[in-house]
This record gives C-alpha cells, sequence and structure tokens, in this order.
C-alpha cells in the first residue's frame, strides 16, 4: 500500500493519461491536453501539478500560470519559479530575492556574472584577459562609459564566459548600484566579504578599503585629523554626505560659542576697568 495520497493520484494519473490516448487506435490523430478535455481536472491536484510544473521552462511557465487560479498560485510559487531559472545551469542555490517577479523569466547566461573585488593596479584589459571576456562586455555589464570609471568602485562584475563556474554553485541576487541591474552574482571566493558574516550586502554597507579611502577625502576637505574624519564618518552611519553637514552643523556651533565667550570677556574686562576707575577717585 503507498503512502497517503499516492493511490489518488496514481488514479488520477491513469485517467488523465486515458483520455489522452486516441478513441480510434485505427486513427493517426492524437488527443490534445487542454482545459477543453473531459480529465483537465486532475492537473487540479497541487502535487501532481507541481511536479509537471518544475519541468517546465521560465517562460512556458509564465504562460501556465495564466490558465488558471490554481495553475497561477503553483506556477508562482518561490522554489517552482527558482528551480525553473536554475535548471539550465546546474546552479545549487539562488540566494536573496529579485526587486521584480520578471527575473525569473528570462534565465539566460547574461543573468549571471561574477563579482571581483577591485585590487590596487586592476585595469579593465588585464580583468578581460584574466576571465576571457571582452572589455566592451564588461564595459557593457557594469554601465561604464570609459575605463576610467572603475576608479571609483569597489568591485565590477564581470560576465561568465564559462557556464560550467556555475554548477553546483550558490549565487546572490543583487541589485548593482553602479551597474543599474539586477543579476545572480557568483562570488569564487564562496559568499560576499561582510562585516559579521552575514551576506548577500546589506545596503549602505561599505568595506574598510573604501572607508578609508572617504576618510582621507574628508581631511583633506574638512582639514583635521583621521580621527576627527573617522569620528563624523561614524554618526553619520557611513554617509559621507550627512558627515560634511554635521561637521559644519559643528563649525557653527563653536564659531557662535566663541563670539560669546569674547564679548563676556570684553564685558568683564570692562566691568574691572570701571572698578579700578572708581577706587582711584
Amino acid at each position: 500500500m503507498g503512502c497517503c495520497g499516492e493511490e489518488g493520484e496514481d488514479v488520477l494519473l491513469r485517467s488523465l493519461l486515458h483520455d489522452l490516448n486516441p478513441k480510434n487506435p485505427n486513427s493517426g490523430t492524437k488527443a490534445v491536453l487542454s482545459p477543453m478535455n473531459s480529465n483537465f481536472s486532475a492537473l487540479g491536484t497541487r502535487d501532481l501539478l507541481r511536479s509537471i510544473l518544475e519541468l517546465l521552462r521560465p517562460s512556458d511557465l509564465a504562460r501556465a500560470a495564466c490558465v488558471c487560479r490554481v495553475w497561477r498560485e503553483v506556477a508562482s510559487d518561490r522554489e517552482v519559479r527558482e528551480r525553473a531559472f536554475r535548471e539550465p545551469w546546474k546552479v545549487r542555490k539562488l540566494l536573496g530575492s529579485p526587486s521584480s517577479a520578471g527575473f525569473w523569466r528570462y534565465p539566460g547566461l547574461n543573468r549571471f556574472a561574477i563579482s571581483h573585488r577591485l585590487l590596487r593596479g586592476d585595469t579593465v584589459t588585464a580583468l578581460a584577459l584574466k576571465y576571457s571576456v571582452q572589455v566592451m562586455d564588461i564595459k557593457r555589464l557594469n554601465n561604464m562609459i570609459s575605463d576610467h570609471g572603475i576608479y571609483s568602485r569597489e568591485r565590477l562584475l564581470i560576465p561568465i564566459s564559462n557556464p560550467h563556474l556555475l554548477r553546483d554553485s550558490i549565487c546572490y541576487i543583487e541589485l548593482d548600484g553602479h551597474a543599474k541591474r539586477e543579476v545572480a552574482v557568483l562570488y569564487l571566493e564562496g559568499q560576499p566579504r561582510v562585516s559579521g558574516g552575514s551576506a548577500p550586502f546589506p545596503s549602505g554597507f561599505i568595506t574598510e578599503w573604501s572607508r578609508r579611502k572617504i576618510v582621507d577625502s574628508m581631511k583633506r576637505s574638512m582639514h583635521v585629523d583621521n580621527e576627527t574624519a573617522s569620528y563624523y564618518l561614524s554618526i553619520a552611519n557611513d554617509n559621507p554626505r550627512e558627515a560634511f553637514l554635521q561637521f559644519s552643523e559643528d563649525l557653527i556651533e563653536e564659531d557662535q560659542e566663541g563670539e560669546d565667550e569674547e564679548e563676556g570677556v570684553q564685558i568683564h574686562t570692562c566691568s574691572e576697568m570701571r572698578a579700578t576707575r572708581m577706587e582711584k577717585q
């Protein structure tokens, strides 16, 4: 005796397959599975329906979601969509949620990219040679006009030229602010480097290398030492603009306090001078 529900589904499946057999064995025509068939209700069983829809490509899965409410609920399930998206490339797991459901519909290789953490001396040409891709493909993927755009970034997205890199891999769905596109990112070192070991990157996160560059820039602009620049950057949650605003407000307040102190000293001095004159008289 099978597990609970298996016998019922077997009956429905046999009934469905029986309906697909031509009524006339001598006829060359075959029945077509459609909502007009009498046993189409057999696909209303969610587990059976799920097993069938999981075999579809993302484009066909999107069409299946238009059949009826039950089909739409099953076809819109995250696990079903993710499986259809990663199956062509044998990706083991996708972490993160896309900003739009349309992300799942096109599982082309251009939906994946390698994250390369930029190091001193990196150039677009050198990276193109390293990863066996075209320079223009890197620029197009990262929304770069010239090679100089590399200096304002912490990383570059690299097109994947070898699909075997994705086999049994874990990718992270990320919206890259510089590239202005959402892709499934592959980290060849294993996972994103984030403070505390969490992944993927949280919003507002900056690396230590980027933080040092910002602090150096703030030191030159604010004419302060390293500790002062680091302090204002930390209280502004690593937002340079907010750090400059806070620093400016503090300067204004200090200037105002200085003026008040100078006035107080002048008043005190004048009072002493009057008292001295009165004693002499």
